[in-house]
């Protein structure tokens, strides 16, 4: 199993920062990327999500996936999906929820609370998100080496 090597840490000071930070990440994503978002209910998931979307060019609403557990977004560029745990038992398995799936789409698969699975082996990305306060977070990027 591969680990994860730490390819940056960056620190935001709003809402607005975060999203263009995400803007910006999403360009150095391939297809077949699988980024596991870390981070406690508030920190900043969906916000980075929303970010990755529209640096891949989608220009829909993007909200959480909480109920549905999946939401595919129409992009014509690259396809995204995001994929939403929280709602799920912890350590799911990977093909009930079909996640071994949305990775071999060739798209970019999006999917917090990322702790709810039993393994990383799908996962190319880890962005870890630590609120420092109201505004400023603290965000991890690690990619598998």
């Amino acid at each position: 199993m591969k680990d994860f090597i730490t390819q940056e840490i960056r620190e935001t000071r709003s809402e607005t920062e975060t999203l263009v930070w995400a803007e910006n990440f999403a360009k150095t994503l391939a297809q077949g990327s699988v980024i596991a978002l870390f981070g406690t209910l508030g920190a900043g998931k969906t916000v980075i999500s929303r970010g990755i979307c529209r640096g891949l060019g989608f220009t829909g609403q993007v909200n959480s996936p909480t109920y549905t557990i999946v939401h595919e977004y129409p992009n014509p560029s690259i396809p995204i999906f995001h994929l939403d745990l929280y709602r799920l038992p912890p350590h799911a398995d990977l093909e009930e929820i079909g996640i071994d799936y949305y990775a071999s789409q060739k798209g970019v698969t999006l999917i917090e609370w990322p702790e709810r699975l039993d393994s990383e082996e799908l996962l190319t990305h880890k962005i870890s998100i630590t609120i420092a306060d109201d505004e400023t977070r603290h965000i991890e990027v690690s990619r598998k080496a």
